[in-house]
């Protein structure tokens, strides 16, 4: 059955991350990305981690569904196969440094003209204007800018820490696919296509916004600061691995209490509610840390789970695809690609009961595709071969 999307076309210019994991979200329910890579290397993400064959982990991941051409855009021909591929495109994308694209000739007010139900779709780090426009940018870059490293900041020491985790990409790469759904929804209704245009430092600055930046928001409050709501997260060492819990209501704080045998914390007036608990979250996390370390891993499991207290266990990656509920959910799966061999990859996490996403292609190799789309364009095998020839397309 086909995808929701089944039936939109996008043309891909972009390169890494943030962009490939955006259109890969719509590739997996159901549109027909065209990926344009440079010849050569291609995308960089393809080298990126561990790689086989010329397909890295993390460029599959992201880039699955999709078509491979490899063209040269440095070439006039190889330009005007661009063209010809946005003749009929729903959507194009890009993430080249400000001015780039306009200098290839591809500037939204150039295409606009010819294609006025075109989404177009420019992804930067800042902007396409302002100070840091020119800025080359990277995850870290705006983990740093945007109050991630701080709201990881070592509780002790203040020092910031960064997410392990490329999160400032990965947070872009879902609202760009939620805003192109919404572009073309919109479209649908009569508005027309339109400039989509999308930062990773606002997008990172508006995911962080509820929680991380609640002190900031209510200019007129003249209350002293809430204690940050991620206070009492933590990890806690049993006798023989790792847990969490955490508990939000009374009722929630209780049944912990009760699971790990210290109805005195329970009683302990620091505690009395979830402002004090937050307030006092040191504190708390400490008279928790000092109860569980008394139990293996499996007893302050099962006590936990007898009193249904939110929680649990701490696992390694290496852990995660055997657990039973991620079993259950069959979220993972394991493919055979041609090039890679066999692929551990994550099933489409939402579920269409009546349009489902799917698994329909593997990651490309770089230009695999390139001679059956530039057929689909018209091109003759021979025209085909003197572009290769040429260098314009590989």
């Amino acid at each position: 059955m086909p995808g929701p999307l089944d039936g939109v076309k996008i043309v891909d210019l972009s390169a890494v991350i943030a962009g490939p994991m955006a259109t890969g979200i719509l590739a997996d329910q159901g549109a027909d990305v065209i990926k344009v890579e440079p010849l050569g290397l291609g995308d960089l993400c393809r080298w990126l981690g561990p790689n086989r064959n010329g397909i890295g982990a993390m460029f599959a991941a992201v880039n699955r569904n999709k078509r491979s051409i490899a063209l040269n855009l440095k070439d006039e021909r190889a330009r005007e196969v661009l063209r010809d591929l946005l003749k009929d495109a729903d959507v194009f994308i890009q993430n080249f440094r400000p001015g780039a694209i306009g200098r290839m000739g591809f500037g939204y007010d150039v295409l606009k003209a010819s294609h006025p139900d075109l989404i177009y779709v420019s992804m930067s780090g800042f902007g396409q204007d302002g100070p840091y426009a020119k800025r080359r940018v990277y995850d870290p870059v705006v983990q740093a800018m945007s109050g991630f490293a701080d709201s990881q900041a070592d509780a002790k020491t203040g020092e910031p820490r960064l997410i392990q985790t490329i999160a400032c990409d990965k947070v872009t790469a879902i609202t760009a696919a939620q805003a192109i759904t919404a572009a073309l929804f919109a479209r649908a209704r009569g508005a027309g296509g339109q400039h989509l245009s999308l930062t990773m430092i606002d997008a990172a600055l508006a995911f962080l916004w509820p929680d991380a930046f609640y002190n900031y928001a209510l200019l007129d409050n003249t209350a002293p600061p809430s204690p940050e709501f991620a206070s009492f997260y933590g990890i806690m060492a049993t006798r023989d691995g790792f847990i969490t819990t955490i508990t939000i209501s009374d009722d929630e704080f209780g049944d912990c209490c009760r699971a790990l045998g210290r109805p005195d914390i329970a009683a302990d007036p620091r505690f009395r509610d979830i402002g004090s608990r937050m307030a006092n979250a040191a504190a708390l996390k400490a008279a928790f840390a000092e109860a569980v370390a008394t139990f293996t891993t499996a007893e302050v499991r099962a006590r936990l789970e007898a009193e249904d207290a939110p929680h649990a266990v701490v696992l390694t990656r290496a852990e995660v695809p055997d657990d039973p509920q991620i079993v259950h959910n069959a979220i993972l799966t394991v493919t055979d690609h041609p090039a890679a061999g066999r692929l551990r990859e994550t099933m489409p996490p939402a579920k269409f009961a009546a349009t489902p996403s799917s698994l329909r292609r593997h990651a490309p190799l770089l230009g695999e595709q390139t001679d059956e789309i530039l057929a689909e364009l018209g091109r003759t095998p021979g025209e085909i071969a003197a572009l290769r020839a040429a260098g314009a397309a590989g």
